[in-house]
């Protein structure tokens, strides 16, 4: 039997952290192995712990999420993060990708698909929930004020179609249904618009192509 994913709850809110506890111990997929009530908790347990996934909130006293999310990076301390949000947090969610965060959920989420953002993070993969992608979308276009200069044709007609699905929160199964390619394909075209972009994962690379111009708000699909 496969190991649970030991998950570790970021939150202010003792209720939260108490909820999402109770929802994951109704299954064997993943298990809480720690709790914090703030950014310098979190980075305690992260020390001493052997974590797989960190729940985050954002909005906390002492230490933030965003600064939390600085603070791991910079003490190697990188595990795969997954930020629980309310839907007027759009600017913090944006600071919290850009400070390496691979995806975002609402808090009001189902058990299943928490699970499934916590199974995906701990794969290797990125979240980009469908729910919010747009709102995240136009506030990038809101508050950007310049943008680099890097040509659409660096990225190939099939890498946009793939790109504009990763911002409307697509799976790369999900892309290749849609545009009728191998899902392997699918990620081999990802591959080379991470690489172009200059970019570690999808997320970011969504970040970049609309602060650079390549994408737009309204290219959303």
């Amino acid at each position: 039997m496969t190991a649970p994913v030991r998950v570790l709850v970021v939150d202010d809110q003792t209720l939260v952290r108490q909820g999402i506890r109770s929802l994951l111990s109704l299954t064997p997929e993943a298990v809480v192995v720690g709790e914090a009530a703030d950014g310098e908790e979190a980075l305690d347990i992260l020390a001493t712990e052997d974590i797989d996934v960190v729940l985050l909130d954002l909005r906390m006293p002492v230490r933030d999420g965003i600064a939390t999310l600085k603070a791991m990076h910079e003490r190697g301390q990188a595990v795969p993060t997954l930020v629980l949000t309310t839907f007027d947090d759009d600017a913090l969610v944006l600071g919290a990708l850009r400070a390496g965060a691979k995806g975002y959920m609402l808090k009001d989420v189902s058990l299943e698909q928490l699970l499934g953002g916590i199974r995906t993070l701990h794969s290797g993969g990125t979240l980009l929930q469908p729910a919010l992608t747009e709102r995240l979308l136009r506030a990038v276009s809101a508050t950007q004020t310049t943008r680099a200069a890097m040509p659409a044709e660096e990225l190939s007609p099939r890498e946009l179609d793939v790109l504009r699905l990763a911002a409307g929160g697509l799976s790369n199964r999900q892309i290749a249904r849609g545009l009728f390619l191998a899902e392997g394909t699918v990620k081999n075209h990802m591959s080379s618009v991470l690489l172009k972009l200059g970019v570690t994962d999808r997320t970011k690379a969504v970040l970049r192509a609309l602060e650079t111009g390549i994408l737009s708000p309204d290219e959303k699909q």
